[in-house]
């Protein structure tokens, strides 16, 4: 297996307007990621993803750009970024950026003038459709909700937008779109950044408009996933995005690319062939949010990571995680926020950061921040969370169902500010935040678990301290050890003459476990504070233990 950088990397997800702020205006700005910097260098953080912090409107929290080669005013200036970059390198660390290109914002210029008029020479640029004010030209739903077609009445034709309808759809068949979008791409690199978390890319090919889909429930809009999602012949636009941009720069992309399976791996982050280094899947997220509802179905979220584990061993590369900025916090999801908190959040750590593939922690996940519930639907900021709550609501929903469900599943719980010690605000603002901090903060934040030695944080600190000492960990083998234990996740890393040993409790329970040669086993690492010797091959798991043995 051919060694790389990126593939020994541990890499932080940073969300900019709750990061940290730095000028008292209540939102996190790139100067405030400067100030932080050293933790993370403390961490062990190899490499920095950077959601976007481009010029936008906001309507979808910067991914609904106006201007992708300057900064959104609230976050700083393109000056500020560059101190950034600098300041990152200087730690001998990695920036990744988000790169945005199955839309722009419809306050970009180029959507300005493609819907100027019919004729305009940009027109061709977006996806514009006939249909009446009344009729849209299909009846695709989109991601975030309602129709994925927006009516303009001035040309009398609709747009398609996949997301929020001020994040209009691109047209990705126009080569002078794919090629103002590759000379943008070469701009940053240029620059001097170290590469893209490739937003939505495999949505940018569409199926032919004129499909109409069946509606079984009777619904107006029907979910259209597959009418924009991995269409065939998006790999034509993905190889030449990465002939003409990535393949000329030692960078590290990372592709959101929701709906593919392993046996196209090859494709798309194949040694060579593959469009991009790696690629962020969604199945253990669905399976994780179906535990909302639900107990976590063990064997069949052991069974996805398998499936991805194996199938990418050879032809592809995993990016890790548990947690981003479009999810909830894992700890509340699938874990236990309250009688097991730290003991569920270390257990959820531990579980996947050994696997094979490239580990990315979120902001805030490695002091186990949880969800924040919010009184109103006027308190959330997230588009999705409110587009879904109104149509939940018209649907005949009543209120505190729709509240209890945008409790349990809004992104907003993800993005409020990062605790970092027990002063006003969190020491996130000497200002009131742009979105309510925690209740907890006082006990729950940096600086208090910095100063102990069993805390989720310093749990982090050894497990990333751990995977950059044994390399069996980035280049050796995965093999479930227990595929039908209702209640343990156990697996094996093996490379060359080391082999370990990883074993989660992910319930409430204790587990019985059977799993023999532990009794001679080393113990590496663990949550318990105080753990008992395992002695024979029959043994008790404690809630939400978690150990890691070298044989």
């Amino acid at each position: 297996m051919a060694r790389a950088w990126w593939k020994e990397a541990i890499a932080y997800q940073i969300y900019p307007r709750s990061f940290k702020d730095s000028n008292g205006d209540g939102i996190g700005d790139l100067r405030g990621i400067i100030e932080k910097l050293d933790y993370l260098e403390d961490l062990g953080i190899d490499v920095i993803w950077l959601c976007p912090m481009y010029k936008s409107p906001n309507d979808d929290n910067g991914y609904d750009i106006s201007d992708y080669e300057d900064i959104m005013e609230e976050f700083g200036t393109m000056e500020d970024f560059d101190a950034l970059l600098s300041a990152v390198h200087a730690r001998g660390m990695k920036l990744l950026l988000d790169l945005v290109v199955n839309h722009t914002s419809d306050e970009h210029p180029w959507f300005v003038e493609s819907k100027s008029s019919k004729d305009n020479p940009k027109r061709d640029w977006y996806i514009w459709r006939d249909g009446s004010e009344d009729e849209p030209p299909n009846n695709w739903a989109s991601i975030f909700g309602g129709s994925a077609w927006e009516y303009d009445a001035a040309t009398e034709q609709h747009y398609l937008h996949v997301f929020s309808k001020k994040q209009p759809d691109l047209n990705w068949e126009n080569e002078e779109v794919r090629g103002a979008v590759y000379d943008m791409i070469n701009w940053w690199l240029d620059k001097g950044i170290d590469g893209f978390r490739v937003d939505a890319i495999s949505h940018i090919k569409k199926m032919p408009t004129e499909t109409m889909l069946p509606s079984l429930d009777g619904k107006r809009h029907v979910t259209a996933f597959s009418m924009y999602s991995n269409i065939e012949g998006i790999h034509e636009y993905l190889q030449e995005m990465k002939r003409e941009t990535f393949a000329k720069y030692d960078i590290m992309t990372v592709g959101e690319t929701n709906g593919i399976e392993p046996k196209a791996a090859d494709l798309w982050m194949g040694p060579g062939n593959g469009a991009m280094n790696m690629a962020f899947h969604f199945d253990h997220v669905d399976i994780m949010r179906k535990s909302r509802l639900a107990p976590l179905d063990v064997v069949e979220l052991k069974l996805i990571f398998d499936k991805w584990q194996q199938g990418l061993l050879e032809t592809g590369w995993n990016a890790l995680y548990i947690e981003n900025h479009d999810m909830v916090r894992a700890v509340s999801l699938v874990g236990d926020e309250n009688h097991y908190w730290r003991e569920s959040a270390t257990a959820l750590g531990m579980m996947y950061f050994f696997m094979h593939g490239t580990p990315f922690i979120y902001q805030g996940q490695e002091i186990g921040m949880k969800n924040v519930p919010l009184p109103s639907i006027h308190d959330y900021d997230d588009v999705a969370t409110k587009n879904e709550y109104f149509e939940r609501i018209a649907n005949g929903m009543s209120e505190i169902d729709s509240m209890q469900h945008v409790w349990g599943t809004s992104r907003d719980n993800v993005r409020t500010p990062l605790q970092w010690d027990a002063s006003p605000h969190g020491g996130f603002s000497s200002a009131t935040p742009w979105m309510p901090i925690h209740a907890e903060y006082e006990t729950l934040n940096v600086e208090a678990q910095s100063k102990d030695v069993n805390s989720i944080l310093s749990f982090y600190k050894a497990m990333i301290r751990l995977r950059r000492a044994e390399e069996t960990f980035t280049y050796g083998s995965y093999r479930d050890l227990l595929p039908e234990h209702l209640q343990v996740f156990a697996y094996e890393r093996k490379f060359e003459q080391q082999c370990f040993y990883v074993l989660v409790n992910l319930t409430a329970n204790p587990a019985e476990t059977t799993l023999p040669g532990l009794d001679e086993a080393t113990l590496v690492l663990t949550n318990e504070v105080d753990p008992e010797p395992i002695e024979q091959d029959t043994f008790m798991l404690k809630p939400f233990e978690a150990r890691l043995y070298r044989l």
